[in-house]
């Protein structure tokens, strides 16, 4: 048995259920503070009397924010032990939300959620771990993780517009705080220390980072992918909270929070999605999950107006984006063990850089053209993962 073997069996002897979950918590609670703010725009506009654009520039920030720190953070997890990187980002963020409770005006809340963005980014050093600790069930360990993430994404929706209706938008951020004070504690005791095999400086570990991209062409193809779906995703839920606020719907804050619960349910395919691909069905994965995207923005622009049809629109949507995320991380991660985090930065830095760029484009489509132009700005970006996806094919990655 060589050096690495006897690594890999050391590492897979210590992760356990209990653990993953834990990851998979401390991800959701971790990834859902990027999200809170957009059920309760219009209520931080009211608060500081500013234009809804104005207030929508906070989810633009946020994932500005992640964007950054995915870049200039996230690869320190193949150079510092992940568990001390992971606590001290936890107890700034921690930090960071109890000063957005007390935010003065909309310039505060903008510095302090792009701030919010740039230390959530714990969530981008656990994803790597939950994948390198356990080789044989990455797929699985993947998924149950992402499990977290996309339920942190979609239930910080229910809760931001439950808590803002009843208590008030200060408050969602105050119990976010003390969410995220549990996970760290019991981080704290329960995560295993994980060394890394990278010795040298920062300025070298972002030079190999930046390396990996032409390295790999799978990377390079997936993080364009990545992008674009994203940046759908993040066109539409941004922008769902103004079109349901107004014709002809009219629903409150609360209501319009529930719309998370219904893609929630999507979310608990990503175990049986990971064990698909640790399984070699990647491929049928990817074009099926295309599929009910497109059908979903289809339903969207060809019913505006029916409830019913944009529930199953909004559970067809979460399921094929989902899928999609589920394959790409898997992808990527089967390329070299030994650089989980600086891959990792790369394919994420692409993601929320183009989530960035889609609630941008949203929010311009719903200010030009309403709810017509932002589904339309979303069927393009849909053509485009297509055209990628077909290229990863003709280069017979899976």
């Amino acid at each position: 048995m060589n050096v690495k073997e006897e690594k890999l069996l050391s590492q897979n002897s210590i992760i356990s259920r209990f653990q993953v979950m834990l990851m998979a918590c401390t991800a959701g609670i971790s990834v859902a503070n990027i999200y809170y703010n957009q059920p309760i725009l219009k209520d931080i506009a009211t608060t500081f009397h500013t234009s809804e654009s104005k207030a929508g520039f906070i989810s633009m920030l946020s994932q500005v924010g992640y964007g950054l720190g995915l870049f200039f953070i996230t690869p320190l997890g193949d150079k510092m032990n992940k568990k001390d990187l992971i606590i001290a980002l936890q107890t700034l963020l921690l930090a960071a939300l109890l000063l957005i409770t007390i935010a003065g005006d909309i310039m505060q809340v903008w510095a302090l959620s792009m701030l919010i963005g740039l230390l959530s980014v714990s969530v981008q050093v656990v994803m790597p771990m939950a994948a390198g600790l356990d080789s044989e069930s990455r797929g699985k360990n993947v998924g149950t993780v992402f499990t977290g993430v996309l339920i942190g994404i979609l239930a910080a929706r229910v809760f931001s517009g439950t808590i803002a209706e009843w208590l008030g938008w200060r408050y969602v951020y105050l119990f976010s705080a003390i969410a995220v004070a549990l996970v760290t504690i019991l981080m704290r005791i329960y995560l295993p220390d994980v060394k890394n095999p990278f010795k040298g400086n920062y300025l070298q570990l972002m030079v190999s980072a930046l390396r990996q991209v032409k390295r790999f062409s799978l990377l390079r193809v997936t993080s364009l992918i990545g992008a674009l779906q994203f940046g759908l995703f993040c066109s539409f839920w941004t922008t769902l909270t103004f079109h349901l606020s107004g014709a002809p719907f009219y629903f409150h804050t609360n209501v319009i929070g529930l719309f998370g619960l219904v893609a929630i349910a999507g979310a608990l395919l990503a175990p049986f999605l990971g064990k698909k691909t640790d399984k070699g069905k990647t491929g049928y994965i990817r074009m099926a999950a295309w599929c009910l995207v497109m059908v979903s923005i289809l339903l969207m622009i060809l019913f505006p107006t029916s409830v019913l049809l944009l529930v199953l629109a909004v559970l067809l949507l979460d399921i094929g984006i989902l899928a999609l995320q589920v394959t790409n991380v898997a992808l990527i991660y089967s390329l070299d063990e030994t650089s989980h985090s600086r891959i990792n930065t790369i394919f994420m830095t692409s993601v929320f850089t183009g989530g960035a760029l889609g609630t941008t484009f949203g929010l311009f489509c719903w200010q030009h053209w309403g709810w017509q132009g932002v589904t339309w700005q979303m069927l393009i970006f849909g053509l485009l993962i297509f055209m990628l996806l077909m290229q990863e094919k003709r280069a017979h990655v899976y």
